[in-house]
């Protein structure tokens, strides 16, 4: 899918542009049955506008479902921000998109993803009130891949005792692909939980952080080698598309749960991965712990309210396992029944017309 079409299943597709500033951005509205959409704004150098335009409307339907899942009475939406933001990224370009976000009157909620932070949402809040993932001084939430990372874990622990009948990581080989925001989190959970762990991460100041912080862990050189090595849990925490023919050949691992959005790269990936056995928590159900925090922040932030929301990640993984097994069909099969069931049943309350998949 390189263009929007009619059939995307989005309720509203925006195209935004500030010459001034150079701001290049698109929000995809996927659906609103919920309640208002809510997702972060990724600021990504993609090499085409069809790129751009693919990711939105793909990682919009993909909040939908992770913020019905997680229990948040919120649709799901997305936003990208076309261009480098090591090279364009400002103060100008950052409210020009506030503004954007403002003229939707409350249909979208904003807040961090790739490419943008904490201090990026405080400017983005002095243009609109629907902004969400800001800094503590500023009322918010902070940083949002804190419980991100928690819920991935709790998914993890999930896997863990639907596979080997117990929900822990202890004395397990976990490979963590990607150590940035998420990621070293994630590998703090592990480390006190008693995983061995393999890494890699393309930056070589992420490599060294892991060196020195970690010194326990086993960095190879990239994916590849991480995917070569004799792991029992593979852990995608970095860009989409993890999951694809060549990767899921290579594959040793048991379980994939990580905390990168859209990993299976295309259709039909699901099923190859159940085929071999290797047992999928779909990214979108053991990653919303982001989501649940910073959409905490809309009734005033309490982090221990979020953080008992957040563990409920495990129990709803375990739901989807073994509706999973129960009805013959992957866990990305079940889980998207699962979120499909909720947003129909709210949209038929509300009045909204869902589209059908």
């Amino acid at each position: 899918m390189g263009v929007f079409t009619a059939d995307s299943g989005h309720e509203q597709v925006v195209f935004c542009q500030d010459k001034p500033s150079g701001l290049k951005a698109i929000i995809a509205i996927y659906s609103t049955a919920l309640g208002p959409s809510l997702g972060g704004t990724r600021f990504y150098p993609y090499e085409s506008e069809a790129d751009a335009v693919h990711d939105a409307l793909e990682l919009s339907r993909g909040m939908a479902y992770k913020n019905a899942l997680a229990g948040l009475d919120l649709g799901g939406g997305k936003a990208v921000i076309w261009g480098d933001p090591n090279t364009i990224k400002s103060e100008a370009l950052l409210r020009a998109y506030g503004r954007f976000v403002e003229s939707l009157a409350g249909r979208y909620i904003t807040a961090c993803d790739v490419g943008t932070y904490v201090a990026d949402m405080d400017i983005v809040a002095k243009e609109t009130r629907y902004v969400t993932g800001r800094s503590v001084e500023h009322g918010g939430a902070g940083d949002s891949s804190i419980l991100t990372a928690y819920g991935v874990f709790q998914g993890m622990r999930a896997a863990a005792e639907h596979a080997w009948g117990t929900p822990t990581l202890r004395g397990r080989r976990v490979g963590v692909a990607g150590v940035g925001k998420v990621g070293r989190y994630l590998l703090q959970h592990l480390t006190e939980d008693g995983a061995q762990i393999v890494a890699t991460d393309p930056s070589p100041a992420a490599t060294e952080w892991m060196r020195s912080t970690f010194p326990q862990v086993d960095v190879v050189a990239d994916t590849d080698a991480l995917l070569a090595s004799d792991i029992d849990v593979y852990a995608p925490c970095a860009m989409g598309g993890a999951l694809n023919d060549e990767t899921v050949g290579a594959l040793r691992a048991k379980i994939v749960c990580g905390a990168a959005n859209n990993q299976l790269a295309h259709p039909g990936v699901e099923k190859v991965l159940a085929d071999r056995g290797v047992l999928y928590a779909p990214d979108y159900v053991v990653n919303a712990g982001g989501v649940i925090q910073v959409a905490d922040e809309i009734d005033g932030f309490n982090f221990d309210r979020a953080k008992s929301r957040a563990s409920k990640i495990f129990d709803t993984t375990k739901e989807i396992l073994a509706l999973s097994d129960s009805d013959g069909v992957p866990p990305a099969v079940a889980a998207d029944r699962l979120a499909e069931r909720r947003m129909a049943e709210c949209g038929r309350l509300r009045g909204i017309l869902l589209p059908a998949h």
